[in-house]
């Protein structure tokens, strides 16, 4: 896994957490590249902006002091969902063929479940028809899969839900997050 060169700015707490006692700025953020939830530290003077981009990686920074480290899914706070929803959801627009190749590629976990059926509103009917297709002929936007398939969810709605989950709850098999 690379290491995340640039984050986004899900939340900007000035004080820090109220319960903590440590008066310590911080900004719960998302690497663009893994979608790896962070706590970074601002440089002293330095606001950051929600939905703002920083660089965090090697070298000087030129806004983020440090990174404190993985931020817990249990302290992202109600905001901060609200902002990784919306990034999510740019990311699987800006990425789709990355995750059309999902479905292109997919495979099974074990002999009762398929990584396809781990998307929301995706069962074995859907998952067996997916496969029949793709067989034919590879997927190659969210469009062409609509077209293809009857009666299928929105693809991108569900990858979107799936990572959103991901992010925010434990999962046992994780599809797009490390």
């Amino acid at each position: 896994m690379e290491k995340e060169e640039q984050a986004i700015i899900l939340e900007y707490l000035p004080n820090g957490y109220p319960l903590e006692m440590k008066m310590m700025p911080i900004a719960q953020a998302i690497g663009k590249t893994n979608l790896v939830l962070l706590e970074v530290v601002p440089r002293r003077g330095i606001t950051l902006d929600i939905g703002e981009e920083v660089y965090i990686g090697e070298g000087k920074r030129d806004k983020i002091y440090y990174i404190l480290g993985r931020l817990h899914r249990e302290k992202l706070t109600e905001s901060a969902k609200d902002q990784l929803q919306e990034f999510i959801k740019k990311t699987v627009k800006e990425k789709g063929e990355r995750f059309v190749n999902f479905f292109n590629k997919a495979d099974a976990i074990n002999k009762r479940i398929h990584q396809i059926e781990l998307l929301p509103g995706f069962g074995k009917k859907h998952m067996w028809e997916i496969i029949k297709q793709r067989k034919e002929q590879e997927f190659e936007s969210f469009e062409d899969m609509k077209e293809r398939i009857p009666n299928l969810p929105d693809p991108e709605k569900a990858i979107e839900k799936r990572i959103f989950k991901e992010l925010t709850i434990f999962e046992r098999h994780n599809l797009f997050v490390n």
